[in-house]
């Protein structure tokens, strides 16, 4: 057993607290003490939200003298529909006496406010107010009406900056929770769409939202995702990677286990093929489970194009993987381990130009990666008017000085970029990323042991990534296990009339095509023959 494994099981069967603690017996307490008083119950607000200056209290008086209170959060509310469709309606009601008027307002056709709640708790009432929601407190009446006229400022839908295409869609996702499950409903119009609500944290209460399609979506990896999800609990959620740490298979893999997108076309996607998104409020990055090795190396573009295009990127892409994990360990096994098997040309060449550095080809390539992988992060964090100007000049500058000033080579130049080119590549930022950390430790694999030392470092990695699973879906499907229906959208994009069937390991593997696709191609082979 692993000491992975032995931790798992520990922290399995180890009690673990409850999620959501109940409410106090002092709390329940106070709750019964507020009485139907409109002041008492504006008090017991004011002493929970006090040392808030953006909550308002608008007290006034309705028919039959009747005091009435409306309490929400300045700039959380659209004060258009309050004033015209609450406050007005209240006001214009016509009544004899208190008990008249409350069952008027309590009539849910007076207010043409969607979604219209009646919330007898205080702590109900409270919860609403800090959600956004406007809260009608009555004289004489403990229950209150809640109205969700949440309205605040959010950034238009644009296209998203890091997954560009050229024949796509141009739509991505924003920080609105519900404008990003609208972008999903508006592209799959079936009841089968599921989207199942959640609050995550005890301070933040984020929404979080878990779509998937009922009837494709395995109904298991529903429940699992939906365990994993109830038994976090931490006090705020700031962003999707929050989520992913805590529901990740192994958290300790540098390879990423969910996929993440910004565009709502490939959830859409993903969904179609039996897999679940994950929504987050306050982010523009949706998670989708579970998620392979070569999902992560296939990007919207190659369903755009034709498939013949596509399938030549895609073997571009993994030619150029390749490249940016062993290109400096394979350049440093070769000159410093066997340096007798490159061609005595190339060899005069490359020792002309090591002759007057002062390190080793390890150490060499070691100082280059990580002058790349600076300016690579400052280029990030720079601003965006000089950072790509201050990147390209940086590494124009501190390469050719290196190289005048002997302290590298120009083969280890070129080496070195033709490997931070290659690791652009990869669609996935954070399977990049993971190739960019094992770059090392194979180099000094490299360093040490030669070709010998690549070949044990290619066969750990393997060997991890066999063992890797996300949501009990093989990491290196369809390839190891084999599934050949699968194989149509792995190294090969097929033409769409081919790909007639879902993945397996993702739904249960229903047609996604009618028996009539392409029906027309073979009657004319018939009329031919």
């Amino acid at each position: 057993m692993s000491v992975y494994s032995w931790f798992r099981r520990k922290i399995k069967t180890s009690p673990r607290q409850e999620r959501q603690p109940q409410p106090s017996t002092q709390l329940l307490e106070e709750e019964a003490s507020v009485s139907v008083h409109i002041e008492d119950r504006l008090s017991w607000l004011q002493s929970k939200l006090y040392n808030t200056a953006d909550i308002v209290y608008r007290t006034f008086t309705a028919a039959a003298d009747q005091p009435c209170a409306l309490v929400f959060i300045r700039g959380m509310v659209n004060q258009e529909t309050l004033q015209q469709d609450v406050l007005k309606a209240v006001l214009y009601i016509s009544a004899s006496d208190g008990a008249d008027l409350r069952r008027q307002l309590f009539d849910y056709g007076r207010f043409p406010v969607t979604s219209l709640q009646v919330e007898t708790s205080m702590q109900q009432g409270l919860q609403a107010i800090l959600d956004g929601h406007a809260l009608l407190l009555v004289e004489g009446d403990v229950r209150m009406l809640n109205f969700p006229v949440t309205s605040y400022e959010k950034r238009a839908i644009d296209e998203a900056p890091n997954e560009s295409v050229i024949r796509g869609p141009r739509e991505s996702f924003v920080e609105s929770l519900q404008t990003n499950t609208t972008l999903i409903r508006r592209r799959i119009k079936t009841a089968e769409l599921k989207m199942e609500f959640l609050k995550i944290g005890r301070r933040t209460k984020t929404d979080v939202v878990v779509s998937y399609i009922e009837g494709i979506c395995k109904p298991e990896l529903v429940q699992e995702l939906m365990k994993r999800l109830s038994e976090i609990d931490i006090d705020g959620v700031m962003g999707s990677n929050y989520l992913e740490e805590f529901i990740e298979d192994n958290p300790y893999s540098p390879f990423p286990q969910l996929q993440y997108t910004e565009r709502p076309d490939i959830v859409v996607a993903s969904l179609l093929e039996g897999r679940i998104a994950v929504v987050t409020d306050g982010t523009p990055i949706v998670l989708i489970a579970p998620v392979t090795f070569f999902m992560l190396m296939q990007s919207a573009e190659d369903y755009y194009q034709r498939y013949i295009s596509s399938t030549w990127i895609r073997w571009i892409r993994f030619v150029f993987i390749f490249i940016s994990l062993l290109l400096p360990s394979t350049y440093i096994a070769v000159t410093t381990v066997h340096p007798e098997i490159i061609p005595k040309r190339l060899l005069i060449t490359i020792t002309s130009s090591r002759e007057i550095v002062p390190f080793p080809a390890l150490v060499e390539a070691f100082l280059m990666e990580l002058a790349f992988e600076a300016l690579r992060e400052a280029a990030i964090r720079i601003p965006k008017s000089i950072g790509q100007a201050v990147s390209i000049i940086g590494a124009l500058i501190i390469g050719t000085a290196a190289v005048q000033a002997g302290i590298v080579s120009a083969a280890m130049v070129i080496i070195v970029s033709l490997t931070g080119i290659a690791s652009f590549i990869i669609p996935h930022y954070d399977l990049g990323l993971a190739f960019r950390l094992l770059r090392f430790p194979i180099m000094l694999l490299a360093g040490i042991f030669g070709l010998f030392g690549i070949a044990c470092g290619l066969i750990l990695v393997y060997l991890h990534l066999l063992s890797l699973r996300s949501f009990g879906t093989p990491y290196l499907s369809p390839i190891t296990p084999l599934v050949p229906g699968d194989l149509k959208d792995t190294l090969v994009r097929s033409p769409w009339w081919l790909m007639k069937r879902r993945p397996h390991l993702q739904g249960p593997g229903t047609r996604r095509q009618g028996q009539q696709t392409r029906r027309w191609v073979r009657e004319e082979e018939e009329d031919e023959d």
